[in-house]
């Protein structure tokens, strides 16, 4: 399956360098040829030129693509790199021109592994196919009327799904030019006069709190937000400003986006959409009943979509876990419906998923790395409420020798993603733990 129809059509700008459409689509034949047979490709996806190149033409010669954070640590690079067998590629050049003809690939192959934010451990490797990202493209693009007149900005990540599925791939598969700022700024988003663009809550909470960066994308036919829930008042801030709120939209690592708002609906800040076509959702209890769309009944949102992920890479049992033969997907977010097939996403069962400045982060994750300090005997790793990120990682600390908070979140941070370091460390006596011997991190939080 060509994931990339318009890719000699579409030019691409990352921090302040350009390649032309035809350029690209050269870039792409050239670095293809080297990579055509090599086993799944780890790259460095920093926000360049080089990681564009490298990504699309290891999906073109129909090698798997492994993103690997820019800033993780030791522990978290080994994790990806082990578990998924990547190894890196030869250094790209962005100068060098070839022709390439794609081999014939099963649509179905793994193309890319995405690694999730290691909730209960270390991070898990997600499987998705060509057709998995194709059909999410292209619901997307229908949803959100995204056409090759469009100019999509963002400054996002390009290890996710978000910076990089859609923020990338998305662009190269309508034909819409991309402009990457590089960092997601506030004049950075001003500057591009884009009519497409992708942000996080905290970018938005950002560009909102600057009055002539909101104003300058009053030009833009549709903002959208994802990654975590959009602050109503930072919706109300952009309205204001910029003459419109973000559209939300919903989905995960494994199974892509799945629910969003349209240009055409009325805004509802802290709702994200309805389900895209040939998607279907349902909401249910502990016991596994369907529970009411009433809009105000809350349930496990689970989920069957065309975007589903294969599994998750060497993880048969935690694939069947969440994703039962039945094809409902168990996503462990709890949601309300309303009659009208509107979503709103409440939050997570669990404690254990963190959201940071638009990052998932996994507090088991967080935890494990801890616990490699020697001064560390137990940790608890939760999100406590920020105005700017959404959420801070806190983190609940038994020590069996002396160290400050300061030196535990410089060890994190030498081992993992900086994103994933705690903001705060809390040096307790003991954890509350209930009879069983599980922390009851809602004593902490």
């Amino acid at each position: 399956m060509d994931l990339l129809p318009r890719l000699a059509d579409t030019p691409v700008t990352v921090a302040g360098r350009t390649l032309r459409g035809e350029d690209l689509a050269g870039a792409v034949g050239a670095y293809a040829r080297r990579v055509q047979g090599h086993g799944p490709l780890a790259v460095t996806a920093e926000p360049t030129l080089e990681t564009v190149v490298a990504v699309v033409a290891a999906l073109t010669a129909g090698v798997t693509v492994v993103p690997v954070p820019p800033d993780a640590g030791p522990m978290e690079r080994d994790h990806i790199r082990g578990d998924s067998g990547a190894l890196p590629g030869p250094p790209v050049d962005v100068a060098a021109r070839a022709d390439f003809t794609p081999p014939p690939t099963d649509p179905q192959a793994t193309s890319m592994v995405l690694y999730t934010s290691g909730t209960t451990g270390l991070p898990k490797g997600v499987m998705l196919s060509g057709a998995a990202i194709a059909a999410d493209l292209d619901l997307l693009a229908g949803a959100w009327e995204w056409t090759d007149q469009d100019v999509l900005a963002h400054g996002l990540p390009l290890f996710h799904v978000h910076g990089l599925i859609l923020g990338v791939l998305g662009p190269l598969r309508v034909g819409s030019r991309l402009i990457h700022t590089g960092r997601p700024t506030p004049a950075a988003y001003a500057e591009a006069r884009a009519s497409l663009y992708f942000g996080v809550p905290t970018v938005w909470s950002r560009v909102a709190a600057d009055p002539a960066a909101a104003a300058a994308l009053a030009g833009a036919r549709l903002l959208v937000s994802g990654s975590a829930g959009l602050p109503v008042p930072v919706f109300e801030q952009l309205q204001a400003r910029a003459g419109q709120g973000p559209i939300e939209r919903y989905g995960m690592t494994e199974t892509l986006i799945t629910v969003s708002g349209t240009p055409r609906d009325v805004r509802r800040p802290g709702w994200v959409g309805r389900p895209l076509p040939g998607v279907a959702t349902r909401l249910v209890d502990e016991h596994g009943d369907e529970v009411a769309a009433d809009g105000e009944s809350v349930g496990e949102l689970q989920v069957r979509t065309p975007t589903m992920m294969s599994g998750y890479l060497n993880r048969p049992e935690d694939t069947a876990a969440v994703l039962p033969p039945d094809g409902w997907m168990r996503t462990g977010d709890v949601a309300s419906v309303g009659p009208d097939g509107w979503h709103r996403i409440v939050g997570r069962q669990s404690t254990d998923l963190i959201k940071s400045g638009g990052y998932r982060i996994g507090a088991g994750e967080v935890e494990a790395a801890l616990l490699t300090h020697p001064a560390v005997a137990e940790a608890a790793v939760v999100g406590r409420p920020d105005a700017d990120l959404g959420q801070v990682i806190a983190a609940y600390v038994v020590t069996r020798d002396a160290v400050t908070g300061d030196e535990l979140m410089a060890h994190v941070a030498q081992r993992l993603s900086a994103h994933k370091r705690p903001r705060r460390v809390v040096l307790v006596d003991e954890l509350p733990r209930n009879a069983m011997g599980k922390v009851q991190k809602q004593l902490l939080a």
